[in-house]
């Protein structure tokens, strides 16, 4: 009973501030780089919070799903999330990256464009462009780590969220699906080093959330815990979570046993800077 209260409480405010999500095309001219499928498009959904119930702080985040570099889970790892986050007065820009069919910079243009689009729209959206975050799912969560490792500019984001990442292209800690379908079955040395994106955390690289299951089979708990490693070497400030059970996958499903314990604890590091 005690959970069921619970349970409810949490929805409660996620409910009243369920928004309707605007669609938009991210390369309405054509990106700079094909992937070979005409249908497939990036396109990026955007949910903002309703100023009538809570007043928008100027946040918003960018949001990866997951899907090995294959598919999109955008439902558990995308939509699902804009209650949550506008609940909070915070922007959520749902992210449809194409998938690399054998170009490997695909998925990056698209996810750094939904950066830079976010931060021209920052007026109209009510979004203030110096707290624009990124966030990402197993393989959405290699994505959004290359980005935090990698991009400049308007590009860059000022902090990200990890779930479950995939953050090794090495054989035997990566995910080899998410490997095979980004760089190949035989990627040469030097790319697998560029997008082994420990390897890349800086100074400069933006302050992080990770939250992860012990008993991930999927992806492999020494992703995150790498990476982690180099943010802490570097002077970043990171918080991990790492729970007893859950697996790969749970996104903001309430069947993961501590669903609510990371959501209190994501809600209270987003507050914290």
């Amino acid at each position: 009973m005690k959970k069921l209260l619970f349970s409810l409480l949490m929805m409660l405010p996620c409910i009243a501030f369920a928004q309707q999500g605007q669609e938009i095309d991210l390369w309405p001219e054509g990106p700079h780089t094909s992937n070979g499928d005409p249908n497939d498009l990036a396109k990026v959904t955007v949910f903002l919070p309703d100023e009538k119930k809570v007043k928008s702080t100027g946040r918003a985040i960018v949001c990866c799903p997951g899907g090995g570099y294959g598919h999109l889970a955008i439902n558990h790892e995308g939509f699902d999330w804009a209650p949550f986050f506008n609940s909070q007065g915070i922007a959520l820009i749902v992210l449809k990256y194409r998938m690399p069919h054998g170009h490997y910079t695909v998925p990056a243009e698209d996810a750094e464009e939904a950066m830079r689009l976010v931060r021209r729209n920052a007026e109209a959206w009510h979004i203030n462009p110096q707290d624009v975050g990124i966030m990402g799912f197993s393989a959405g969560g290699h994505l959004a780590s290359t980005v935090a490792t990698h991009a400049t500019g308007d590009a860059m984001p000022n902090f990200q969220i990890l779930f479950y990442p995939v953050i090794s292209m090495e054989q035997g800690t990566t995910h080899q699906g998410s490997r095979d379908n980004l760089l190949g079955k035989a990627p040469k040395r030097k790319l697998v080093n560029q997008y082994t994106n420990e390897q890349h955390v800086s100074k400069h690289t933006p302050r992080c959330f990770l939250a992860l299951a012990n008993d991930d089979r999927s992806v492999l708990p020494i992703n995150s815990l790498n990476y982690y490693e180099q943010l802490y070497t570097h002077g970043v400030p990171a918080s991990m979570h790492i729970y007893p059970t859950g697996g790969h996958g749970f996104g903001i499903r309430q069947s993961f046993a501590y669903h609510f314990e990371m959501m209190l604890e994501l809600k209270a590091w987003l507050k914290s800077f």
